[in-house]
C-alpha cells in the first residue's frame, strides 16, 4: 500500500527571509489600549503596516509620529480581519509578511528564531511562532485526524505500511518535543508568517489563471475561519505549514478591541462564528455537511433566545438570537453582513 503524501514538494530557492525582506501587518479597530505594546515588541528595523478598520485619522497620526517604521492605512470602514489583512499584504513590498493581531507581543528573539528556522525549512508557505499558552495551542496537527484514519484502513498484517505511517507520526511528535520546526494542518490567524512567493506559486500551479494574487484570505469571511480556509487551501495545493517552537509569542486573547465595546463585540462574534463555520463547511465539504453540522444548534439557539427574552436577560437573548441569525443568513446564501455597532 502506497503511503499518502501530505504535501507536494514544489522546490523553491533557498529562503531569503531577512528582516529587510519582512513586513508585519496588523489589523486594528479601537485597539489603542494594546497596539503600542505589540509594536514595541517588534524590531524597529522591520516595516510595520497597520490597517485601521475605521477613519480614525488621530490614531493614524499618533502611530506614524511615534514609530518611524509604521505606516497606518485607514480603511474608512470595518473590513474585517481577512480583508484587512489582504489590504496590508497588498501594500507590503517584501516577499514575507508576518500577520499579527494587535493583542500579540513577541519575545526578543521571536523574529530571529523564525529566520533561523527558515534556513533549514526553506520550502515553507507559512511559518508560525508558538503561543506560550499550552492549554490553548495555536495550531492543529495534520495527524490528529489523518494518521488514525490511515491506520484504520490497514490490515494488521500490512506491517511495512503501518510501520511507515507510525514512524511519520513519531517523527512529527519528536520534532515538537525537541523544539524542532514541525508540520501542522493549520495555525491560528493571530500570528502567521506568510511566504508570498511560495503561496503564489502553488496557487498558480493548481489554479492557473483563476488565482488572484490580491486575495490571500477569502474576503467572504468577515471574522473567524479565514485562517482555517487559507491553511486548508495551502495544504490542499501542496504547500506546507510549520510551527517553530523556539519562536514564542504572548497572546492576550479577545483583547484586540477596547473592553468598553465588549457587548457589541460579543454579539458580533456569536453571529460571525456561526456564519463563518457554515460557509467554511459549505465551501469545502458541501451544503449538506454544513447544514447537518449546524441545524441542531440553530433550533436550540432560537429556543434559548426566547427563553432569555422571557426572563428579561436581554444580553443572552441577543447572543442566541445572533447565533440563529448567523446560521439562517448563511443557510439562504446571504453575505456576512452583520457589523458591530462601535461608535464613540
Amino acid at each position: 500500500m502506497a503511503i499518502p503524501q501530505y504535501r507536494l514538494n514544489i522546490m523553491t530557492k533557498k529562503s531569503d527571509l531577512t528582516k529587510d525582506n519582512l513586513s508585519v501587518v496588523i489589523v486594528t479597530l479601537k485597539s489603542e489600549h494594546v497596539i503600542h505594546e505589540c509594536i514595541e515588541s517588534i524590531d524597529k528595523d522591520i516595516s510595520i503596516i497597520v490597517v485601521e478598520n475605521s477613519d480614525n485619522s488621530k490614531f493614524k497620526n499618533d502611530l506614524e509620529s511615534k514609530y518611524p517604521n509604521v505606516n497606518c492605512i485607514l480603511a474608512n470602514k470595518n473590513l474585517g480581519m481577512g480583508t484587512g489583512s489582504n489590504l496590508g499584504i497588498q501594500h507590503s513590498k517584501t516577499d514575507y509578511v508576518l500577520i499579527l493581531n494587535p493583542d500579540v507581543t513577541l519575545e526578543d528573539d521571536t523574529i530571529d528564531q523564525l529566520i533561523m528556522a527558515s534556513k533549514t525549512n526553506s520550502d515553507f508557505t507559512i511559518l508560525s511562532p508558538i503561543s506560550i499558552d499550552d492549554i490553548y495551542p495555536n495550531y492543529q496537527f495534520e495527524d490528529q485526524l489523518v494518521f488514525p484514519k490511515i491506520l484504520s484502513t490497514m490490515g494488521e498484517k500490512n506491517t511495512e505500511a503501518r510501520q511507515a505511517v507510525e514512524f511519520a507520526y513519531l517523527k512529527l511528535r519528536a520534532n515538537n518535543q525537541m523544539n524542532l520546526p514541525f508540520n501542522v494542518k493549520s495555525v491560528d490567524g493571530y500570528a502567521m508568517l506568510l511566504n508570498k512567493k511560495k503561496f503564489n506559486l502553488i496557487m498558480k500551479n493548481r489554479m492557473l489563471n483563476k488565482f488572484d494574487e490580491k486575495e490571500y484570505f477569502d474576503e467572504k469571511f468577515f471574522m473567524y475561519c479565514e485562517n482555517d480556509d487559507l491553511c486548508r487551501r495551502i495544504i490542499h495545493n501542496g504547500g506546507s505549514i510549520l510551527v517553530v517552537p523556539n519562536a514564542k509569542i504572548h497572546h492576550l486573547g479577545a483583547k484586540s478591541v477596547n473592553e468598553k465595546y465588549d457587548n457589541e463585540v460579543e454579539f458580533s462574534r456569536n453571529w460571525h462564528w456561526i456564519w463563518s463555520k457554515f460557509y467554511f463547511y459549505k465551501k469545502h465539504y458541501g451544503f449538506l455537511e454544513a447544514f447537518l453540522d449546524g441545524y441542531k444548534k440553530f433550533f436550540l439557539s432560537i429556543f434559548k433566545s426566547l427563553f432569555y427574552s422571557i426572563i428579561n436577560n436581554k444580553r443572552k437573548s441577543k447572543i442566541f438570537f445572533n447565533r440563529a441569525s448567523g446560521f439562517y443568513s448563511a443557510l439562504i446564501g446571504k453575505s456576512s453582513w452583520y457589523r458591530p455597532k462601535i461608535n464613540d
